[in-house]
């Protein structure tokens, strides 16, 4: 046993060093856009200016990622996704329950980092922000988790244990490549938050009858109309949160729970692109948030056995809607 969890964590490792001397060598263009990461500042709700994309940040730079960790992010995610949806096909419920575990991994993963920066003395303008905003995701994805977990998702000890050991390696990947690379953990979030959104645009188009017949559980009806919303409202960047303007939400079934919880998803991607794309939280003109794109890779530059064909970041991205009406439409 000593010898397997030994040899499990040493692979953990390679992977993460081997993502994070990917990014060492990406090319200047996305470290310019890192390096504007420190013009991030004061965070409230509705997002303050400064937070927003600096100025002088082109649309091209924005949806830019070095084409080799932009490919070992989507093998990874489509690795896990496929097994996942193989494992839990004919359970929902245990599969969402699996998801939202590992979901809500890597905010508290980006926090340990961030603490432990503070704690060497790091005091880079919109540390703390960025650490209230994860926290909000994390607290909204703990959320969910216990919504699936009073669905009974939870009920199976080795469903548990699937989860539980598959959340602990992750958090130590995440903060082993958070603290090498930020652009490139948070572009492995992106990919999960947005596979998280078209599983459960999925599951709605699919189930909307019998959801719209069944009740909503107590946890989800305490959290979406009466806890005060504060976390909540911080939480979304990008857009309205849910009832924002207009008194929080009304759930008269769990149809509005799922609803609200697709949603959420959404808010996390949409963040987590301008985080990739530029390191502030928001888009400073307020423009939709696109998936990022791989960059081209330079002439001569080292490739790898799993690398995609790169796409040239002035192609438009996709966006969370325009991908989910193209995966119904695909199935019809």
């Amino acid at each position: 046993g000593g010898k397997r969890f030994g040899r499990v964590m040493r692979t953990v490792v390679l992977i993460a060093v081997l993502q994070g001397s990917l990014a060492l060598h990406t090319s200047p263009r996305v470290a310019r856009s890192a390096v504007r990461r420190s013009s991030v500042v004061l965070a409230t709700t509705p997002v303050a200016d400064e937070l927003r994309t600096p100025s002088g940040v082109s649309d091209e730079e924005r949806q830019a990622l070095d084409a080799r960790l932009f490919s070992l992010n989507v093998a990874i995610v489509d690795t896990v996704k496929g097994a996942i949806d193989i494992a839990y096909k004919s359970n929902p419920y245990a599969r969402f329950y699996v998801l939202e575990t590992v979901a809500r991994v890597p905010y508290f993963a980006y926090l340990s980092v961030m603490h432990l920066k503070e704690t060497f003395g790091a005091r880079e303008a919109g540390l703390s922000e960025r650490m209230r905003v994860h926290y909000a995701e994390a607290d909204n994805e703990l959320h969910h988790l216990l919504i699936m977990e009073s669905l009974g998702g939870n009920s199976s000890a080795i469903d548990r244990t699937v989860a539980q050991t598959m959340a602990f390696f992750y958090y130590w990947y995440v903060v082993l490549v958070y603290g090498l690379s930020e652009p490139a953990a948070y572009h492995l979030s992106e990919l999960i938050e947005d596979h998280a959104y078209e599983t459960y645009a999925g599951f709605l188009q699919e189930n909307a009858d019998e959801l719209k017949r069944q009740p909503v559980p107590p946890i989800a009806r305490k959290y979406y109309e009466e806890d005060n919303p504060f976390l909540f409202d911080l939480m979304y960047t990008s857009t309205s949160s849910t009832g924002k303007g207009g008194g929080r939400v009304k759930l008269e079934n769990l149809y509005d729970v799922f609803v609200c919880v697709r949603d959420d998803e959404k808010g996390h991607w949409e963040t987590l692109c301008n985080l990739v794309q530029s390191g502030c939280i928001a888009s400073a003109t307020g423009r939709a948030a696109q998936a990022t794109l791989p960059m081209d890779v330079q002439e001569g530059a080292p490739t790898l056995p799993w690398m995609a064909p790169a796409t040239r970041a002035s192609t438009p991205a996709p966006t969370a809607e325009e991908k989910t009406r193209a995966r119904v439409t695909g199935r019809k």
